[in-house]
């Protein structure tokens, strides 16, 4: 005899692959939406810099540089912008494991533009604009920093794009998981200095340099441990290479 769910007022229990379906899309969208939570921070931070220049606020010793050639660093924002938001979506399992149109167009029409402006206008600001005074040798490290990651971005977008033009997706994969941690290095920064902040003290010059290449090489080391955590056959199959060629 069927029990009537109306007159006990239950709901019959949902089945297996239904509650197991709703885990796994829930899970499936957990990382990008904290990796667009993560970058909130820098990005709003940006949005006051761009208020800063388009209402002509005051310029001081700190923000002079930018005042004196505002757009490598309204591209740098903007980008920046486009990037870390749209770039989280693209990590979503669904959107590229079939190889789907917008993952595919959003990625040439939007990421890899926006990321190589991004990465160019850092190592432009870096090359230009003039350095504060300080110590000497805090500069030339955060210097070479910048170099190094701006560089290292601008190379794994441009790496990756020629791998999915070879049908290599694991490749494409990788270089650009590498260059999205490069991309959120500023998000990371908030975080390494507050924790500087907490056990060193205000930190100086070269703490803050250091904490700052830190954080660059703890989102690579995050980068290259979720690469190898996923076997490479859950990536690479026939149908993904022929669809986003």
């Amino acid at each position: 005899m069927e029990t009537n769910v109306y007159n006990t007022g239950r709901t019959p229990d949902m089945p297996q692959t239904t509650k197991s379906s709703a885990r796994k899309v829930r899970v499936t969208w957990l990382v990008p939406a904290l990796l667009i939570l993560f970058s909130l921070c820098p990005l709003t931070f940006g949005a006051i810099r761009l208020n800063e220049l388009a209402s002509s606020a005051e310029i001081t010793p700190a923000n002079a540089r930018f005042f004196a050639s505002p757009l490598p660093v309204v591209i740098h924002i903007v980008g920046a912008a486009v990037y870390a938001l749209l770039g989280a979506l693209q990590f979503v399992s669904r959107l590229w494991r079939r190889g789907t149109v917008w993952h595919r167009w959003v990625g040439r029409l939007l990421l890899v533009p926006c990321g190589l402006l991004v990465g160019l206008s850092g190592i432009w600001m870096t090359l230009f604009y003039p350095r504060p005074e300080g110590v000497a040798g805090a500069h030339d490290l955060l210097f070479f920093f910048r170099l190094l990651f701006g560089s290292g971005m601008v190379f794994s977008i441009v790496y990756g794009f020629i791998a999915i033009r070879r049908g290599d997706m694991i490749g494409h994969r990788a270089w650009m998981t590498r260059a999205y941690a490069i991309g959120l290095g500023a998000a990371t920064q908030m975080l390494t200095g507050m924790v500087g902040a907490l056990i060193l003290g205000k930190p100086n010059e070269l703490e803050n340099a250091l904490l700052m290449g830190a954080a660059w090489v703890i989102n690579l080391a995050i980068a290259e441990w979720s690469l190898r955590r996923r076997p490479a056959s859950r990536v690479r199959t026939a149908s993904i290479v022929s669809n986003l060629r």
